[in-house]
């Protein structure tokens, strides 16, 4: 039988709503439970809102995986498999793994598994725990994915929420390897887990990059914050006719210039330059590219440096539209979880504005098929992107 909490009365409506995150300030008292404890999430009038990841020392104090009025006493390690088994079926009926072997197959809420990440590389499954009680059921994700039949599993922990107590390593628990070969839309590159940014590779941009290969035939292309080059290879794919890469991480570019070697060979239309990218949108010559990739890291990592962030985001889009070409292509991304779609329109809009260009919205962007987000918890969308069209 597990424990309960209870939600303070008016604070409520958000769990019916199905917002699988419980605040601190929700709870009517905070219970000396265990960190990662299964508990049972109940109104002030007692009645059972859900189960969910128990986080003493998180603002995030609990994170609900059931919505459900039903009791449960226990749940067996078959519930939380079905999860990943699910959420790989969901995959592999989105994704044509004939040409594409690397996706995400478990996205945390958006797939009903808060604190879970799991991402594949062909035969290798890469898991991420973000909270201690998905760390506390390792053996049954591991058995899960062994039953899917990944030969290879290995466990790369970020240390983004010390709160949570996490072991923060990388170990294979299964197999080893370090760096992979994998196809992405049959383009070959090098994902390395143990070293690689994420779990080795970015994979949410995999629509965004066709779609820049789809458009780069005959272009000059920019990449800005290349890091190691998937719109690059995409670009040159596309039949562009120079393509620059610009990051200030000169391991980085080496791994860039390798993923263009394994797909090209040596290539005169591509040039990797170590540059700070504000420096580089700066001082870069007018009128020269025709299609530039604004993709920078996470300028905000919490709600205190959200100005701050704003001010890169505008600045990044400033340059570009300044500088681009006229008749041209601009993909601008944000991947700040603080930085709401709204706002990143407005970040750009003010950009355009300073600029003095008449700029278009061809379409908005958004993250990969294989990264859902739960409908009632929109701070799942975390990628969000524009496509421009610069006079």
């Amino acid at each position: 039988m597990y424990r309960q909490v209870v939600i303070r009365k008016g604070k409520e409506r958000a769990l019916i709503n199905r917002h699988p995150w419980v605040f601190f300030k929700s709870l009517a008292w905070l219970p000396e439970y265990d960190n990662g404890e299964i508990v049972e999430v109940i109104s002030s009038a007692g009645e059972i809102l859900g189960y969910g990841f128990f986080s003493p020392a998180s603002r995030i104090v609990c994170r609900i995986f059931d919505f459900t009025g039903t009791k449960h006493e226990s749940l067996p390690p078959e519930y939380f498999k079905d999860k990943i088994f699910k959420a790989l079926e969901l995959r592999r009926s989105l994704i044509d793994t004939t040409v594409t072997d690397c996706f995400r197959m478990v996205n945390a809420e958006g797939d009903y598994f808060p604190g879970l990440v799991i991402d594949v590389y062909g035969s290798t499954a890469v898991i991420q725990l973000l909270i201690k009680g998905v760390e506390r059921m390792l053996d049954t994700i591991v058995a899960a994915l062994d039953e899917s039949g990944f030969t290879d599993i290995c466990l790369k922990n970020p240390g983004l929420h010390q709160a949570e107590d996490v072991s923060v390593k990388f170990a294979w628990i299964k197999g080893g390897g370090s760096r992979l070969i994998v196809r992405e839309n049959s383009l070959k590159f090098v994902a390395d887990p143990e070293a690689g940014q994420k779990t080795g590779f970015f994979l949410d941009q995999r629509e965004n990059r066709q779609m820049v290969r789809d458009m780069s035939m005959g272009r000059t292309v920019l990449n800005a914050f290349s890091y190691t080059g998937g719109f690059s290879v995409y670009a040159l794919a596309g039949g562009a006719s120079l393509v620059h890469s610009v990051d200030v991480s000169s391991p980085a570019l080496s791994l860039l210039d390798e993923n263009i070697r394994l797909n090209f060979g040596e290539r005169a239309d591509h040039n990797s330059f170590c540059r700070d990218c504000f420096d580089y949108l700066r001082t870069m010559q007018d009128d020269f590219y025709d299609l530039i990739v604004l993709d920078p890291p996470a300028f905000v990592k919490s709600a205190v440096s959200l100005e701050k962030g704003a001010r890169g985001y505008k600045d990044i889009n400033l340059q570009a539209m300044k500088k681009i070409r006229g008749n041209s292509l601009i993909f601008t991304f944000s991947c700040s979880q603080h930085i709401s779609t709204e706002l990143f329109r407005k970040i750009v809009f003010s950009a355009a504005a300073d600029s003095k260009r008449r700029v278009r919205v061809i379409r908005q962007l958004q993250g990969s098929c294989d990264h859902p987000f739960d409908i009632y918890h929109p701070e799942g969308e975390y990628l969000k992107g524009l496509l421009l069209h610069v006079e």
